[in-house]
């Protein structure tokens, strides 16, 4: 067998899996709510008519801040993820009037297209005279990227080539400005994005040359003579007067091998591994690979949310200090959970390891999915990890990049739960659905997932298969799940002795009907931090399988830091909540502080009297889906 870094593993084609379960459900809100209503928030907000040439220029509709740009400016991005959304939902539940829609949005942008490819709104409508005068404050390249992902999307959902040539063309274009010849810019994005939609195109397209540019832009990043500084001062501009004042805000402050921690923005941090990581993958570049184990380590040691949350500070949208991580403030924008999904999934195109995959769970359900409400019409920016009942989700956003975000990711998870290599297909998570691929040695099959998790731990995978073939299965077994047991055809394995990198790796010839059955015992389980995370001393957060819990004044009344978590958890009580799409809460007993009896004093010498008590704790993905009130992750722990 190679070793793990010498394997390619790429994600499955969203049209390649059928998503049922928990996860279906949560396309289906996606298709039935979701995709029309970011395609109409989008044009109430003047996107398509800043797309039109046959309307006049919108002008500048949001005004110029500060850091010397507007939001407007990333309106391609936006459309570009909603295009990436309703073309998954048009595959899980055809919708001909969404699907014309669709598609009268990229006949504007056929039209809107520059006879040399160029393609953006702002700066073929608003400030023609400004294209690549300032790439680290003004998104275009990012715009370019989000576009090009949706052609790529559009393209595999119904066949439709239109969208994708446009960026193909767009693409060509780029190769010819970007590069180190006479007359070519030397330079990359301030907002990642590129980099890992170059990728996608040159997989969907089988052509090298979008690899190229893309390794283009990750190798530049961050080398000497500075490219930011040296553009600024061509444009006339102080390289030293722009809002964040360092390089670290967009990981440009040292070149990409070198750097060993993780700063500035978040999304933008994660963009840029993300694209690090798929031409590691591309090119067997381990120094690449190298360096994103360094940062890897240094951000979900040191900087992550139980929630797979990350950047707690809003001033930058980004990372602060180690260990820094409040709660009630805690930014942990959507779009960097989402993020986080993207580079961890990427991290496993060199080969199964679920130091990433876990984290890739942990992130998708308690990070990135909070931002989307139950019906999918409501949308979270930030994800604090307290509140005391007055964060809501939002109907829209100024800067509304979180809502496709995560709608796209939701809606192409079936591309995370799989990936294939040559001779082996890994199942990186879990949740009904099947398969169909065919391997490099002419395999045709189908693997069947049927499975009720989150909330049962029983998972059975049934092979349809032609013929015999030989390869391997390997079944991530994450580390919270003591105790797992897999069969094959009903006979028992050893788990210790197939084992690798906390995947079950099962290599043999299979035939049709074989069938897997994997368990995952699923418990409540406490989860203590770092005593260096000054805000978790004291504090208890609660898991149960991939899932972090939490409690809301709906189900236990208000003061929720008056309830004490017992050090050794008591017996609990499952029930299914129907009004939350069969959600399992948790019933614990407890303890609370008596509030009732403490009378006037604001302090006192004795401490409050405990009272035996009942604990209800829901899915934190699931919080302010009903009455409105207060939430709180990290309880109390009693001695």
């Amino acid at each position: 067998m190679k070793t793990r870094k010498d394997r390619q593993f790429r994600p499955v084609a969203v049209p390649d899996v059928e998503v049922g379960g928990f996860w279906g459900t949560w396309q289906d809100a996606v298709c039935q709510s979701t995709a029309e209503t970011l395609l109409d928030r989008c044009v109430e907000a003047g996107m398509v008519q800043a797309i039109d040439v046959e309307q006049p220029s919108p002008g500048i509709v949001i005004p110029i801040l500060d850091w010397g740009g507007s939001t407007q400016m990333f309106w391609d991005s936006d459309l570009g993820k909603s295009i990436e959304t309703i073309a998954y939902s048009l595959y899980r539940k055809p919708n001909p009037k969404l699907e014309a829609r669709a598609d009268a949005i990229i006949d504007l942008y056929e039209k809107l297209q520059d006879k040399d490819g160029y393609l953006n709104a702002w700066f073929q409508r608003v400030q023609p005279g400004r294209r690549w005068t300032n790439l680290r404050d003004h998104h275009e390249l990012y715009c370019a990227g989000h576009l090009i992902e949706g052609a790529v999307a559009y393209f595999q959902a119904t066949g439709k080539r239109k969208l994708l040539d446009i960026m193909c063309r767009y693409a060509d274009y780029l190769i010819e400005v970007f590069g180190h010849g006479p007359q070519q810019i030397a330079g990359y994005d301030g907002h990642e994005e590129i980099e890992l939609a170059l990728v996608k195109l040159a997989r969907v397209t089988g052509e090298k040359k979008y690899l190229d540019l893309s390794k283009f832009f990750v190798d530049e990043r961050g080398t000497e003579p500075h490219f930011f500084t040296d553009e600024a001062l061509r444009d006339g501009r102080d390289p030293e007067d722009y809002i964040q004042k360092t390089y670290e805000y967009g990981q440009a402050h040292l070149p990409v091998r070198a750097q060993t921690k993780v700063v500035g923005h978040a999304v933008r941090a994660m963009y840029l591994y993300s694209g690090m990581a798929d031409i590691a993958t591309e090119y067997n570049d381990d120094s690449l690979t190298d360096a994103l184990d360094v940062l890897w380590d240094d951000v979900v040691t040191k900087q992550m949310y139980i929630t797979g949350g990350i950047g707690p500070a809003a001033s930058n949208e980004g990372f602060t200090d180690y260990y820094d991580l409040p709660n009630e403030t805690a930014y942990a924008e959507t779009c960097a959970s989402v993020g986080l999904v993207f580079w961890a999934n990427r991290m496993l195109g060199r080969g199964p390891d679920r130091r990433y995959s876990d984290i890739m769970e942990q992130a998708l359900y308690n990070g990135a999915l909070p931002g989307l409400s139950i019906d999918g019409k409501t949308f979270f920016y930030d994800n604090p990890l307290e509140s005391a009942g007055k964060h809501h989700r939002w109907k829209w956003h100024h800067c509304p990049c979180c809502p496709p975000n995560i709608a796209r990711l939701v809606t192409s998870i079936g591309s995370y739960m799989y990936a294939v290599a040559d001779d082996e297909i890994a199942v990186h998570l879990y949740g009904e659905s099947t398969l169909r691929c065919t391997l490099a040695n002419g395999a045709d099959l189908s693997l069947k997932q049927t499975t009720n998790y989150p909330w049962e731990g029983s998972i059975a995978f049934n092979l349809d298969v032609a013929a015999p073939a030989r390869f391997a299965l390997s079944l991530r077994i994450p580390q919270w799940a003591e105790g797992a047991t897999l069969s094959v055809n009903g006979q028992m394995m050893d788990l210790r002795t197939i084992a690798a990198d906390g995947y079950a790796r099962i290599e043999r010839e299979w035939t049709d009907g074989d069938r897997v059955a994997l368990f995952l015992p699923l418990s409540l389980r406490p989860q203590y931090a770092n005593p260096k995370v000054r805000q978790d001393v004291g504090r208890v957060a609660l898991m149960r399988g991939p899932l972090v819990y939490c409690a809301e004044e709906v189900d236990n009344g208000s003061d929720l830091n008056a309830i004490i978590v017992p050090q050794t958890l008591p017996q609990t009580r499952i029930d299914v909540l129907h009004d939350l799409n069969g959600a399992i809460a948790v019933d614990l007993a407890v303890e609370r502080e008596d509030a009732c009896s403490w009378g006037e004093a604001l302090y006192r010498a004795a401490p409050a009297e405990r009272k035996p008590a009942s604990l209800r704790l829901v899915p934190y993905h699931l919080w302010d889906n009903r009455a409105p009130g207060s939430m709180l992750v990290w309880l109390q722990a009693g001695n």
